[in-house]
This record gives C-alpha cells, sequence and structure tokens, in this order.
C-alpha cells in the first residue's frame, strides 16, 4: 500500500471528523477505526482491539501525574498568587532596562514552576500585570506580546503537562524530561528578557511612568510575598531533584502544598475547592482521551506499515540531522496552526519517533524541541491558544495580538538553533542529576 495513499486517506477521515466539530479524541478514535477496517489483519476484531488499546493507554500509572499536577494549578489558580507576585517581583524588576515588562516574564516563569499549563500561567500572571503595567503607559504590544510569549513556559519548565504526555507516548522517564526542561526554559526567559531590555533602549515609544524608589529594606519587606510560591516549588521539583519522590508522588504533595497554600491566604472554601476539582477532572479527561484515541491511531497505523515506511524514506533520502530537524520544525509549526500542543504532539509521535532514532537523536533532547516548536503553537494564528485568552483578557483584535507576539515567536526559533548548537543545554541535568523512581 503507497504511503502517499494512506496518508490522504487518514487525513481526509481526520479533518472531515474535525471539521464536522467532533471533539480532537474522539475523530483520533474514528481514523483509527477507518485504519483498522481497512488495514487490521482480522475484520470484526476492530471493537475487542479499541477496547484493549483505549483502557491501557487510559490506565497508565505515569499518567497519573497529569491530573494531580493539573488539580494544583487549578488551586494555584483560585489564589491570590498573581497580586503576591506582582508584589513580590515588582521592586526588583523597577530598575532593570525594561522596567516592569520583566514581571511578566519573571512572573510566568515562576507560576509555570507549579503550574504545567501554558493557559493557566497567562490568565494568573495576566490579571494582575496587564493593568498594572497599562496604569504605568509601558507600551501596549510590549504587554501583550511578552505575556503571550513568556506564559508558554508553563509547556517546558516542569511540572509540564506537555513533557508527561511526550514521555508517556514515548515511555521515557518523565523525571528525566522534567530536569531536561529547567536549563532551555530559564535559557529561553532570558532571552525574552534580553529583548525587552533592547528595546527598552531602542523603541521610541518606551515611555513609562516611573514607581517611587523603594528602600533595600522595603524591597526585602515585600519579597515576603515570594515565600509560599517558592517554597512549593523547591519542595515539588526538589523532591524529584534528591531522588526521594517519583512524578507522581511529587505531584501528590504539590497539591498538598497548594491546598495548604490556599488555606493560609484565605482563598479555600467548598466553592473553590469544587471549583478547581471539577476544572482538573475536565482538563485530565479530555488529555487522556486524546491520548486514548492517539495509542488506538498508532495501532491502526503499526497494520499500514506507514511509520516504518515513512522512517525508511527518509533515510533514503540521506537527509542530516540537520536536515531533519529543520524539516520537522516547519512540519510542527504548519501544524500547530491547526491543532494545539498536546494533540501535535501525540497525534505524530508514532511516525516521527521512528526515523528521530533510525536518525540517532536522543529522545530527551528531542521531547525539549518538541515542546519548543509546541510553544510556537500557541502563539501562532488561527488557532494560537494563548492568543484567544488575551483576546478575552484585552479585548483586543486577533490580528493586534499576533502581530505583538511576533517577536516572541521569532525568539523561540532562534531557541532550536541554540538547542541544536548546544544540545548540553538539555541533556546535561537528566544525565547528571541522581534518579530516583520514575
Amino acid at each position: 500500500m503507497g504511503e502517499a495513499y494512506v496518508i490522504t486517506l487518514f487525513l481526509f477521515v481526520l479533518f472531515l471528523f474535525l471539521g464536522t466539530g467532533v471533539w480532537v479524541g474522539l475523530a483520533l478514535i474514528g481514523v483509527a477505526y477507518v485504519g483498522m477496517e481497512l488495514f487490521g489483519p482480522a475484520s470484526g476484531q476492530t471493537g475487542d482491539r479499541m477496547a484493549t488499546i483505549l483502557w491501557s493507554a487510559s490506565s497508565s500509572w505515569t499518567l497519573t501525574a497529569l491530573p494531580l499536577f493539573i488539580w494544583m494549578g487549578e488551586i494555584l489558580f483560585r489564589t491570590r498568587l498573581s497580586q503576591d507576585m506582582f508584589r513580590g517581583l515588582s521592586p526588583w524588576m523597577s530598575k532593570l532596562p525594561g522596567g516592569l515588562v520583566h514581571t511578566n516574564i519573571v512572573g510566568c516563569t515562576v507560576f509555570a514552576a507549579v503550574s504545567g499549563s501554558s493557559a493557566a500561567t497567562l490568565t494568573t500572571v495576566g490579571k494582575m500585570s496587564i493593568p498594572e503595567l497599562r496604569k504605568r503607559e509601558y507600551p501596549e504590544h510590549m504587554v501583550i506580546g511578552t505575556l503571550a510569549g513568556a506564559a508558554t513556559l508553563g509547556l517546558m519548565i516542569p511540572p509540564s503537562l506537555t513533557l508527561i504526555v511526550y514521555g508517556v507516548t514515548i515511555n521515557e522517564s518523565i523525571i528525566k524530561l522534567f530536569f531536561a526542561g529547567i536549563l532551555p526554559g530559564l535559557v529561553l526567559a532570558s532571552m525574552f528578557m534580553a529583548y525587552v531590555a533592547i528595546y527598552s533602549f531602542v523603541g521610541g515609544d518606551w515611555k513609562p511612568l516611573q514607581d517611587r524608589v523603594m528602600s533595600f529594606g522595603e524591597k526585602l519587606k515585600n519579597s515576603r510575598f515570594l515565600i509560599p510560591v517558592i517554597c512549593l516549588i523547591a519542595v515539588v521539583i526538589g523532591s524529584m531533584f534528591a531522588g526521594v519522590a517519583t512524578a507522581t508522588e511529587a505531584a501528590a504533595i504539590g497539591v498538598i502544598g497548594a491546598l495548604v497554600l490556599a488555606a493560609l491566604q484565605g482563598s479555600l472554601n467548598w466553592g473553590s475547592f469544587t471549583e478547581s476539582l471539577m476544572g482538573a477532572t475536565r482538563t485530565s479527561a479530555m488529555i487522556a482521551l486524546i491520548l486514548a484515541g492517539a495509542a488506538f491511531l498508532s495501532l491502526a497505523m503499526g497494520f499500514t506499515g506507514l511509520p516504518r515506511g515513512l522512517a525508511d524514506l527518509i533515510a533514503q533520502l540521506e537527509l542530516s540531522r540537520f536536515e531533519l530537524l529543520m524539516v520537522l520544525l516547519v512540519f510542527y509549526i504548519i501544524l500547530g496552526c491547526f491543532l494545539d500542543g498536546i494533540s501535535s504532539v501525540v497525534l505524530t509521535m508514532a511516525v516521527v519517533e521512528p526515523m528521530v532514532r533510525e536518525a540517532g537523536i536522543d529522545m530527551i533532547w528531542f521531547g525539549i524541541f518538541i515542546v519548543v516548536v509546541v510553544e510556537m503553537a500557541q502563539i501562532t494564528p488561527p488557532i494560537g491558544f494563548n492568543l484567544f485568552v488575551l483576546q478575552g483578557m484585552t479585548d483586543h483584535e486577533m490580528g493586534y495580538i499576533a502581530k505583538a507576539a511576533i517577536p516572541m515567536f521569532l525568539i523561540m526559533v532562534l531557541m532550536v538553533f541554540v538547542l541544536i548548537l548546544f544540545p548540553d543545554i538539555a541533556t546535561w541535568l537528566p544525565e547528571n542529576v541522581r534518579q530516583g523512581p520514575v
């Protein structure tokens, strides 16, 4: 069976389902069912095979960390964390080149370390920083653009939901992937901050109002608002770093810590507790359905021989590693215009994984590469999710928000080349840090 024919058939059925408004997970299951009926080894067994693969994909113990980290983020989203972060960070950021716009980036970096979700990071930091930065007359496009870009750090800095999904999909250590995401996440945040600093010198519209200068003692006093979230980050990431907790156990610790933090802030009540629990349940169920559908689709594609055939085709082209990565970069940028990040990962891994392994590319490093490219999808029209969230928060036109995010998109492209030139950024920590249980 020719690869072109099989690809065309699968894509036609997939976009047919998606075009009718079917959920992504159900669309993947539908495509897989059609593929099994057409190419499976025996007719009449598709239902049994589907039930088996959906159950096994949904009952993975490693996947248990996912709903717990999501719940932790949902709890913190309902606290006063955004206000406290701004009060704690702004005195230290105000004198940097670029001023308080850095609170967008640093705030997103901090919250990403306890959330794992780009949308939660964007909403939590944005609901406080946007009014404060507007009040001080910072350029609107910088406020919007940096927030859109920096919020994507929630996909990379652990605990990252995308890295959990990637690890489950390719059966790789979640903790190793978490460690691999730390340094690249900090490097990307630094690149965002460098751009803000440079623009503050060359931008003609950079004329913010100056805040009152605080004494060193006042800065330290305001920094106390950062202590709870820093302690939570230290406990969650530190427990995995020290090798005393698995990713799932660290997630459970994080949930308990988030509940304690919410209780101490007075924002924990029965209503916020049930809202956070139901929000986490909805998000977890959506991701689990996508993963189950992707697992069934991988089985169906295996019977067609498509993954192996494409891997062999790539091998015959004799592309270098760099050329292969450039092809995949363009491929994922285009795919990200139409699918969210997690869907892009699980939908393509069955085909991409064999060719990446065949090229001798480290799968831990490739996970970080994938996350950087998927981050671009969050701010790429027409369905960049961060753009929609910002549109709801700011009432700007989609075109304005997308234009403001273009510099962040280009910085992420630059980050891809930094990763290629210096792969140790992603591989040094997981190779040199003591490993506990997965």
